[in-house]
Parts: structure tokens; sequence; C-alpha cells
């Protein structure tokens, strides 16, 4: 009943911080559900963009990777918050600079008009928008899914119906107030996160010590402590270091991330939000230590993943489990809101920019509400029917393809801006070669997405010029 209890008032309370944003955006532009109407101040775009980032995949994923491969998930975890750092100082002002200029709401129609302001614009905005439809519906599934896991045992019910009364809830209160009522309930979300980051610290280190906890892995497996691989990431050890680049690609280079950096106030320093940045990501390094305390005392779990929910379950006490699960929760529910965000944005406002439809049913806030309900369902029923896979590497496949796909027109745009063929060939590169390095060879995780990056740079750059040098001697012959 009081986890029950914690769920109705934290859900009352977003729905309320989603029906009062609506309310201040006004249904007259879609600027409010698209950006915001740029109006996010320095805590809040920083709590959104941390709380986006630190999602299920952290706090269900990291451990159950600690659980399966050892220790050197902390030391890869902590690169996330340095590299979101990065992406915050010195490439969101940037960012958000041009895109005012350009008149940009999503980050399909900046990669569009930077690119080419006539049929081959529309048709980059276009690919873009399916690719960021397939791709992170891929990452939502294993947001439901982990969502599922957590809350079965919270509430006593099973995974499905867990997954399906969360999804309502996320549903609800994204389709209702866009981006800004994601942010403002993100920023309420990740004070929960820091506490529930914490408390994991807290147990780890004060009450059982980490003395007697890698006393216990080391009679399991001594690997487990001191690994001398670096699995899941590549053979060595040192291969964790590629989660610095691979963070700072995901912040600056996925939509659903980089989308908050357009929706900052004009007048709002980028320093004040790095700050703000520094001290949340940092506070959140804490979790993948569940992971080591499952292993120590429950080495023989069904699925890694259950990692963290075993934890909870025998770690701590049952209020402190109750509390903690909710705000373990409001992780997952933040990085949903914002998928079903971007990925309704891009059915609603994309495709529909792509094909010319510019009145109708189509350019009012119904329509773009009715998309965040249809890919909400769509979710549901993509994990329903989801092969068993760690929830981890399946939010890599579908951001790290992204992150591959979309590298040369965002990142590489920003120091030598190509064309639009470049942009194409570019997209289609990087898409191809990290799906295939992921899905068909057994190259480390995040090997294959920064293997993509690299292709996409190369024909980025190769194809503009080419394209250039063709059309020159058209040009001047004319």
């Amino acid at each position: 009943m009081l986890n029950w209890a914690l769920l109705i008032v934290s859900a009352t309370i977003l729905i309320g911080l989603s029906l009062y944003s609506m309310r201040v955006a006004g249904d007259q532009d879609e600027s409010g559900f698209l950006v915001a109407n740029n109006s996010l101040g320095p805590f809040v775009a920083a709590a959104t963009l941390i709380a986006t980032g630190y999602s299920g995949f952290v706090f269900i994923g990291s451990p159950g990777v600690v659980y399966e491969y050892g220790s050197l998930e902390l030391f890869s975890n902590a690169f996330y918050t340095p590299a979101f750092l990065i992406a915050t100082l010195f490439f969101a002002n940037y960012l958000r600079r041009k895109a005012r200029t350009l008149g940009s709401r999503t980050m399909p129609e900046y990669i569009a008009q930077t690119h080419s302001s006539g049929m081959a614009g529309r048709w980059l905005q276009g690919v873009v928008a399916v690719i960021i439809i397939l791709l992170l519906s891929v990452f939502l599934v294993s947001q439901i899914k982990a969502i599922g896991l957590l809350v079965s045992g919270w509430l006593g019910i099973s995974p499905t119906m867990g997954a399906l009364l969360i999804t309502l809830l996320v549903i609800g209160y994204t389709m209702f107030g866009g981006l800004r009522a994601v942010a403002w309930t993100d920023a309420v979300m990740v004070l929960g996160m820091v506490f529930a980051s914490c408390a994991i610290a807290y147990v780890v280190f004060i009450e059982i010590g980490m003395g007697e906890l890698i006393a216990r892995l080391d009679v399991i497996n001594p690997e487990l402590a001191n690994p001398s691989s670096g699995a899941p990431y590549g053979d060595s050890p040192a291969s964790a270091l590629l989660l610095l680049p691979y963070a700072f690609l995901w912040a600056a280079a996925l939509p659903f991330m980089s989308v908050r950096f357009l929706a900052i106030k004009q007048n709002v320093s980028m320093a004040r939000v790095g700050i703000w940045v520094a001290i949340l990501g940092l506070l959140l390094n804490f979790t993948p230590l569940a992971g080591l305390y499952a292993k120590a005392y429950f080495p023989d779990l069904a699925s890694p993943d259950m990692a963290m929910p075993t934890f909870l379950a025998e770690g701590v006490s049952p209020l402190m489990s109750s509390v903690i699960t909710l705000f373990i929760l409001f992780a997952m529910k933040s990085t949903a809101n914002s998928l079903m965000h971007t990925v309704s944005t891009a059915l609603s406002y994309d495709l529909r920019a792509a094909l010319g439809l510019h009145e109708g049913f189509t350019t009012t806030m119904t329509f773009n509400r009715l998309m965040v309900l249809i890919v909400g369902i769509c979710g549901f029923v993509g994990m329903a029917y989801m092969p068993p896979v760690m929830i981890l590497w399946l939010g890599i496949l579908g951001n790290g393809t992204l992150m591959a796909s979309l590298f040369g027109v965002t990142l590489c745009s920003t120091f030598w801006q190509g064309n639009s063929a470049g942009a194409f060939a570019s997209i289609a590169t990087g898409f191809s070669v990290s799906a295939f390095l992921l899905l068909g060879t057994d190259l480390g995780w995040v090997q294959g997405p920064l293997y993509g990056c690299l292709a996409s740079a190369a024909c980025y750059v190769g194809v503009s010029l080419v394209t250039r040098r063709a059309l020159n001697p058209a040009v001047s012959s004319l």
C-alpha cells in the first residue's frame, strides 16, 4: 500500500506540472510543445539533460553490467559526467545560437536547414526523422522493459502490467505539456535520483564496507573486483576510456539530448548550466555499486538485469527500498518521456514538414499529442514481444547507431560545412557501419558506434568535396 501511495502522489504531481506547463505554453504555437518556448533556465536545463542521460540504463543496466562483467563499469560510468559537461560548455552554445538564427525547432529541421533550403533539405529532414523514429523506438523499448522489471517487484504485479501502468502515466504528462512538461518533471525527478544514488553509496561504503565486499567478490571470482579485460567494451581495460568520447557524442549528437540545448533561454550562461551538470552528474555515479552488492551476496541470479531489484529487496529496509525504487522509476520515466517526445515530434512535425504539409489537422496540438499516444503504445507492444537481451546492449544498439548516423551532419558540420549529398552519404554510412558491427561482430559495445562515427565523418567530408568539384565545372559552363 505504501508503494501504491507513493506512485499515486508522484503521478499526481507530475500530471499537475504537465497541465500547468501546457497552460503556460498555450496552444497557439507549436514552439511550446517542441522546444518549451526557449524558456529553460540553468538548473532546469541541466536537470533535464542529466535526468535524461542517467536513465534506466544507469540504474538498471549498469548494475547489470557490473554483475555480469565486474567492477570496470564503475570506472566507465564515471565518464558520463565530464562528457556531458564538455558537450554543454563547448557545443551547446553554438548549437543554440545557430538554431535560433535559422529558426530551427527540432534537430532534423536544424540538420536540413544547415545543408539545403530546397527539396534536398526536405528530403534530408524526412530521412533523419525516419531514422530517429526507427532507432529511438528501439531505445524506448529498452526503457519500458527496465520499467516493467522494476515495477513488478515494487507493486507486486507482473512486469507487463507494471510496464503498461507506467507507460500510460508517461504518455499522460508528456502529451499535454510537450518539452516544457518533460523538462519541469525532469527537474523534480533528478532530485530523487540523486537521493537514490547517495543511498546506494551509503549502504555499500558505510553499512557494508568495500573491504568486505571485495573479499566476497574475490571468493567468487578475482576478476570481478580487479578485471583484466575491458569486457563488454573491448579486450583491454583501457577500452573503458572510449566511454568519454562516446558519452560526449551521445549528448551532442542524439536528438533527444541535444534538443534541450535549443530550449535554453537566450540570456542564460552555459557556464551556469555546466556547474549544475557537474554537480548532479557526479552525485549520480554511485548507482553501479548495487551490482557489486548483488554479485557478492547473490551470485546466481537468473538475469544480470535483476541486480538492482535484488539490491533493493535485500540490501536496504522496506521503507528505503520503496523510496529508492520510486526515484529509480523517476530516472526511467525521465528518459521514456524524452524519447516519446522526440519520436512523436519526428512523426508529427518533421515528417509533415518533409511532405510539405503546412495546414490542416496535422498542424494542430491535438495531432502532436495523438502522436505521443501512438508512440507510447507502440513502445509497450514492442517490449511485450521483445526477445531476451540485456537492457544496456539494446540501448547502445539504438543510441549508438543513431549517434553514428548523425555524427557527420551535427558534430562535423560544426567545424566544416558539407552539402546535402555529403549529408545523405554520411547518414547511410554511419547507420550501416554501426549496425553491422553491433549485430554482426563481437567488437566491444562502444567501439562499433565510434567506428560508425569515423566512417560517417569520412563520408561527410569526402562526398561533399567530390560533389562540389563535380558541380563547379557545370556551373562555370553555364
